[in-house]
Formats: structure tokens, sequence, C-alpha cells
């Protein structure tokens, strides 16, 4: 690679700090990038993934951008697949020790990891390792070199560890371990930055020490913060529900990014988009002008999203049905359609039969798209039922099955469906 195709180091580096929490220590990535231009060498980045759930959110994706952005600046990205260290267990965060994955569960969530990371990642330009090509390998006598090279009491100064032993929860040795071997991971790798999420840096830390011990300069590490979730407070998570997956519907995804809080936007904005700072500080500028409306903007963050993992004509639909519905207050282009016959005395389709005329609370009950009666007459009485675009807040009405017809319903804010009477 000749110089030409890197960028100055000012510029790169602007672009690499993008969002970052922490950069140990920014003039050593300093001096390697001015080595990388100087020597037209591309710096090794790599980014380790224990691939423990089988789907991605878009929390998880922020320290994955961060390994594109290198990628963008001409450098090789390295994405490791902890195949192994995954059936040891990372202790981050864990208040209390867990069973480890079998080969069979890491292996099946290791295939769809990597079709997920490659709507982020240029697959032509990333080496995609597994750590089992080494680590399986070690022989006892590897192993216990390798623990002399750290001293146990630096280990038990970890957070997790620590607490632990406080609140008398055990540990298992090879928890201790695991920052050991996945220290090897840096060494086999010969990186020269390491990408980790804010918790995990203590781990980075020991792969930078380990490093060192077996003859290398030492990596630089830049960790990213964790993003906080759709409710404005906690960081992102499944067990939470305050995620975004990103292979979710675009038109889900589209929502679900409209509905955090629009202070929380420009974060969003920083770690989950190719925006660079001053395309950022420009957008807000915008809106604390008053030139954009803060929705407007939103929407253009919601797009941008959801098109890096469905591809534009999605994004642009999902856009187009969120102001058309949600803005404008009309009913979808495309929505859910249950048609029935007219039958002696009611109607009937495939999976449902509704006798004599019946009230609407008891209609969307039958048809599955409310709990209850009670909860549709709730509803009703709300204003949350609007037929043929009028407000029905009487929780009597009711459907005349003699009456061919369609009927186009909203039901509370997002559920709509088109009930067609032939």
């Amino acid at each position: 690679m000749s110089t030409a195709n890197f960028k100055p180091v000012d510029e790169q580096l602007a672009y690499l700090k993008k969002g970052a929490a922490e950069i140990i220590p920014e003039p050593e990535l300093r001096a390697a990038l001015e080595k990388s231009l100087k020597t037209g060498t591309p710096l090794r980045v790599y980014l380790g993934v224990d691939p423990t759930a089988p789907d991605l959110h878009l929390g998880h994706t922020v320290v994955l951008r961060k390994l594109k952005h290198f990628q963008d600046m001409g450098h090789t990205a390295v994405f490791l697949i902890g195949d192994f260290s995954a059936m040891i267990g990372d202790p981050t965060g864990v208040s209390e020790t867990r069973p480890p994955l079998t080969r069979e569960q890491v292996d099946a969530n290791a295939k769809t990891y990597l079709a997920q990371v490659f709507k982020i990642l240029d697959p032509a330009k990333t080496e995609v390792r597994y750590n089992s090509e080494w680590l399986s390998k070690l022989s006892a006598e590897a192993v216990v070199r390798l623990c002399s090279h750290y001293r146990l009491a630096r280990m038990l100064e970890r957070e997790d560890f620590r607490k632990r032993l406080d609140e008398g929860q055990p540990i298992s040795v090879h928890e201790l371990l695991y920052p050991l071997l996945t220290a090897l991971d840096a060494v086999e790798l010969k990186s020269d930055v390491e990408l980790g999420a804010t918790e995990q840096k203590f781990n980075l830390l020991v792969h930078r020490e380990i490093q060192r011990e077996y003859g290398l300069p030492g990596q630089a590490i830049l960790t990213m913060p964790i993003l906080v979730g759709l409710d404005g407070q906690r960081k992102m998570s499944k067990s939470l529900g305050n995620y975004i997956g990103i292979t979710e519907p675009p038109a889900d995804m589209f929502g679900k990014i409209m509905s955090i809080p629009d202070d929380l936007m420009w974060t969003y904005y920083e770690l989950t988009t190719d925006r660079t700072p001053q395309q950022i500080a420009a957008l807000k500028q915008e809106v604390s002008s008053g030139a954009l409306h803060p929705m407007d903007a939103k929407m253009r963050l919601a797009e941008e999203i959801v098109s890096g993992f469905h591809g534009p004509d999605p994004a642009r639909k999902a856009a187009e049905n969120f102001q058309r519905v949600f803005r404008d207050r009309q009913a979808p282009q495309e929505m859910k359609e249950i048609r029935f016959s007219r039958i002696d005395g009611g109607l009937a389709n495939s999976q449902n039969v509704i006798t004599g005329s019946r009230k609407w609370s008891q209609v969307f009950k039958y048809l599955g798209e409310i709990e209850s009666t009670a909860e549709a007459e709730r509803t009703i009485k709300q204003g949350g039922f609007e037929l043929n675009g009028q407000i029905v807040n009487d929780p009597t009405a009711k459907l005349d099955p003699a009456r061919p017809g369609v009927y186009e319903i909203k039901l509370g804010k997002k559920k709509f469906l088109r009930l067609v009477v032939e």
C-alpha cells in the first residue's frame, strides 16, 4: 500500500476518535499512524467477539463500526471470533459463575454473527480469524508459562472479581484464565490496536501487557462507550427490552429509532453512523437555530441506520410509511388485511367465524388483535379506535355482518388492519 492511500494523521485521528471513550495511550496511536503513513504499511486493528448469542443489536455494532472506520482509513481490520474463549465465558460484568457454552452452540452463533457483521464491515477487506486456531493447541507447559507473566493480586483488582469476593460469590479458576488466554489473541495477531467496549478495559490492558511480555511493542487500546437503549436511561439490552435488533424489519427498526428521546439522537449519530464530527456539528446547529425540526433530524438518522442494514429502498419506504402514519395521521399504504365472506347469520374465513352483529371490541378479541374485550373497550373509550378515518369512541358500536365493504381500522397508536367483507 502506498502512502497516497492514507489521509494525513490529524485527519485520520479526528475521524477515529469520534465517539471514542478512551485511547490508551493516545500518543502511541498517533505515533503508530505516523509510522504507518511513512512506511505505507497499514496498522493491524482487531476486535475480538465471543459468539455467545445468535443475534446482534445496535449496541453491539458501536465497536464494530469503529473497526470499519479504521478500515475506511486504509488499515487492516481483523475480526476475531472467540470460538474457543466463548466456551470459557468472559467474566466481565458477571455477578456469578455461569456455565460455558458448548461447541455446537458457539459454532451455530458464529455463523449468524458473520452474516450480520458483514452488513458493516467490507468482507473483501476483513481478515476473519478464530482463536481456536492457537488456543485449542496450547500445551499445559504453555499455559503455565502464560500464567507466570501475570500476578494474581493484579487479577483480583478487577472490579467484577473484587465485588464477587466481597459478596462471597464463587470465582472459578477458568475465569481467571480468560483475560490471559485472550491476550494470546493479541500476541498471535501481532495487533497494533485493539478495540473494545469500556467494560472490556481490564481485559484489553492485560492483552497489551502480555504482548510486551512476549516481546511485542504493546498495542494501543481504543474503547467505545455503551449505547443507551430506547428508554434513554439504561444500556441497550435484549433482557431489558430496550434494544433495536439489526435484523428486525425496516419499519420496526425505523419506528424504534424514532422513539428515542430527542437529546439522545446526537449520541446515536456519533456512535451508529459514519458521519464525521463536523457533519454532526453542522446538523446540530441546524436544529438549534430552528432551521431543521428535531423530528426531521431524527428521521434522517433512522433512515441512515436502516439503510445500512437493509438498503436504501426499504429505508426510504420505512421513512415514507412513518411520515404517512405518524406525522400525516393517515393509514399506511401496506397493512394487514383480513378477508371475510358473508354467510347466513355472520361472517367466516379459514380462521374465524363471527356470528350475528358483534361489538367491535369483541371482533378485535376474536381476531387476536387485542388481549381482551375489556382492553378493547378501554381503547375505544379513550379514542384509540378509528374506522375509515373517523374516531369511534362508543364501546357499544357494532360490526354489521350483513353489510359488505372495506373497513380500514386503526387500533391504538401503531396497529392498522384492513377488514374486507365480501
